[in-house]
């Protein structure tokens, strides 16, 4: 039996799953905007007790890496390395947008749709995106397989073309922004999706089964913007 502890603490939420093999996974998620690092470890060790286990019985631990929240991607980072490290357990880093896209096709929205390709979008604050394309998954595939890079960019620059699903925080944020290239219907848009440990979960028990887990010592956050904040100049300019 596998077992999986996953956390992310990316977005505003704070999340937490456990996998037990063929049982459903365990998930504590509440929005708690700053509130993360006092509830994390205390929930991980409540998950913990409620399946009766220990945590050097896990077979890993997965972590959201980003791209998110500057602060949030830290200290998701720096708990699982000192859970890892106490017990000697490997590390499997989802990135977000990848977490997202694993929660997305098991929609019945997404199903319905049945695109060959689509595109995650979240928001990134500062007047930007983070955004990915995905081919769905095949007849064999349990995820989708992203194509590329996780990108940056302003919200016009979103590259939809030959894609059939669009699904994110992005659309919450941004609206028509996102649709200077290509226009979507609204049946192939999701705008309530969001980041949970369960998505987390997913990408890495498929990397786990691939033999692509890591060393605590080379778990680093997926930041893709070495910016986090506007100058005070840079700021003016927004309101001219």
């Amino acid at each position: 039996m596998t077992r999986i502890l996953a956390i992310d603490t990316s977005t505003a939420w704070c999340s937490v799953a456990l996998s037990l093999g063929d049982q459903a996974p365990i998930l504590r998620h509440e929005l708690v905007s700053a509130g993360a690092s006092q509830l994390l470890l205390p929930w991980v060790e409540t998950l913990l007790e409620e399946a009766n286990i220990k945590l050097n019985e896990l077979d890993a631990i997965a972590i959201g890496i980003g791209p998110g929240a500057f602060t949030g991607v830290r200290l998701g980072v720096a708990a699982v390395q000192g859970l890892a490290i106490s017990c000697d357990l490997p590390i499997l880093p989802v990135a977000s947008l990848d977490a997202v896209a694993a929660q997305l096709i098991k929609t019945t929205h997404f199903k319905n749709a049945k695109p060959s390709h689509f595109v995650i979008a979240i928001d990134a604050r500062m007047d930007e995106i983070y955004w990915a394309k995905y081919e769905a998954p095949g007849q064999n595939q349990e995820l989708a397989k992203r194509i590329g890079n996780i990108h940056l960019s302003k919200p016009e620059e979103l590259e939809l073309t030959d894609n059939q699903f669009l699904a994110g925080s992005a659309l919450v944020v941004y609206g028509d922004r996102l649709f200077t290239n290509t226009i979507l219907p609204s049946a192939a848009l999701d705008a309530q999706i969001h980041l949970t440990a369960l998505g987390v979960l997913d990408c890495a028990v498929q990397r786990l089964k691939e033999g692509r887990q890591i060393h605590v010592r080379e778990l680093e956050p997926l930041y893709v913007r070495d910016k986090v904040a506007l100058t005070t100049q840079e700021r003016l300019e927004a309101l001219k």
